[in-house]
C-alpha cells in the first residue's frame, strides 16, 4: 500500500482515503464520490477493527462482506482497495496506541470504554499506510469525526478531513451496515431513531431552547417504541462536545439507541430560531 501511494505522490497525484470497515452500502459510496472531488486517486480501506470493538459477539457479528465490498468500488472506480488482515495490522507483541484525551470522554466513550483508543490507533495505522492528501468522514459517527479532526490536527499529520452529511433510507433511518442485522420488526421499529431527532428539531424550530426539555422530546419518542432502549440522549457543542444547558447557537443533539440486539446511533444539528447553521 505505502509503495503504491508513494508511486502516486512521485506522479504528482493527490490521494483521498475512504476508511470503512466493509459492508459497503450507499452511505459510504457518498463518500467515494466526495473523494473524488478532493483528489486524482479514491482508496478504500476495508478492515474490521478488532480493538475498537468493547463486546466480543458485536466483533464476531459484524459482517464482513469483501467480495460484493469489491465489486461495489469497482463500479464506483475506486482506484485500490486496502483490506489489510489483522495480523498484519497487530503482530504479535503490538502494544502502541494513540489517545485522544477529552472529546472521547463523553457520549459513546462513556458508554464503550477503550474504544476511540481502538479508532485513532487504527486511523493512525491506516493514514501512515495509505499517505494520503485528504480522509473522508461520515457525519453520522459525529464523535469520531471530531476525534480524528483532534488527532489529526494534534498529531501534524497533515492530512486534510472532510465530513459529509448522513444518507438516510427513504424513512429517515441513517443507513449503516449494522442496519443489516436488524430483522423485519426491529427495522420497522428503528424508525423511532429520525423520528425522535425530528421531534426534539421541531421543539428548537418552535422557540424551545431549554436542554432538557429538547431531550425529553426526543427521549419521549423512544420510550413509545417497545423494541427500542435509549442509551443516551445528549446535547452537545458541535465543536468541543461540551454540555449545552441552553439551545441559543446551533447544538448537537447525540442519540444511542438499542434496538433488539443492535446499537444504532445517529446525531442532528439543531438550530435556534433566527441564528444560521
Amino acid at each position: 500500500m505505502q509503495a503504491w501511494a508513494d508511486a502516486q505522490r512521485r506522479a504528482g497525484r493527490r490521494i483521498a482515503l475512504v476508511p470503512t470497515m466493509g459492508a459497503l452500502h450507499a452511505g459510504h459510496m457518498t463518500l467515494v464520490e466526495e473523494a473524488r472531488k478532493h483528489a486524482d486517486r479514491v482508496v478504500v480501506s476495508v478492515f474490521v477493527n478488532p480493538i475498537q470493538f468493547d463486546r466480543r459477539d458485536d466483533f464476531e457479528k459484524y459482517p464482513r462482506t469483501l467480495a460484493d465490498d469489491s465489486a461495489m468500488c469497482t463500479a464506483a472506480c475506486v482506484d485500490a482497495i486496502y483490506a489489510p488482515a489483522a495480523q498484519a495490522m497487530y503482530p504479535e507483541g503490538f502494544q502502541s496506541g494513540v489517545d485522544v484525551a477529552q472529546l472521547t470522554e463523553p457520549l459513546c466513550g462513556a458508554a464503550r470504554p477503550g474504544h476511540f483508543r481502538g479508532v485513532t490507533t487504527v486511523v493512525a495505522k491506516l493514514f501512515h499506510a495509505v499517505r494520503p492528501d485528504v480522509a473522508v468522514f461520515g457525519e453520522k459517527d459525529f464523535q469520531q469525526l471530531a476525534v480524528i479532526r483532534r488527532m489529526t490536527a494534534d498529531l501534524d499529520f497533515g492530512i486534510e478531513i472532510v465530513g459529509v452529511p448522513t444518507v438516510r433510507e427513504a424513512d429517515g433511518l441513517a443507513l449503516s451496515s449494522r442496519n443489516r442485522r436488524l430483522g423485519p420488526e426491529d427495522r420497522a421499529a428503528a424508525v423511532c431513531v429520525p423520528r425522535a431527532l425530528d421531534a426534539a428539531a421541531a421543539a428548537v424550530a418552535g422557540g424551545e431552547t431549554r436542554a432538557p426539555v429538547v431531550v425529553d422530546r426526543a427521549a419521549s419518542v423512544i420510550a413509545s417504541e417497545p423494541r427500542a432502549r435509549l442509551e443516551y440522549a445528549e446535547l452537545r457543542d458541535p465543536e468541543t462536545l461540551a454540555v449545552v444547558e441552553e439551545v441559543a447557537a446551533p447544538a448537537l443533539l447525540a442519540l444511542a439507541v438499542w434496538v433488539g440486539g443492535v446499537r444504532l446511533i445517529d446525531n442532528r444539528i439543531l438550530t435556534p430560531r433566527g441564528t444560521d447553521r
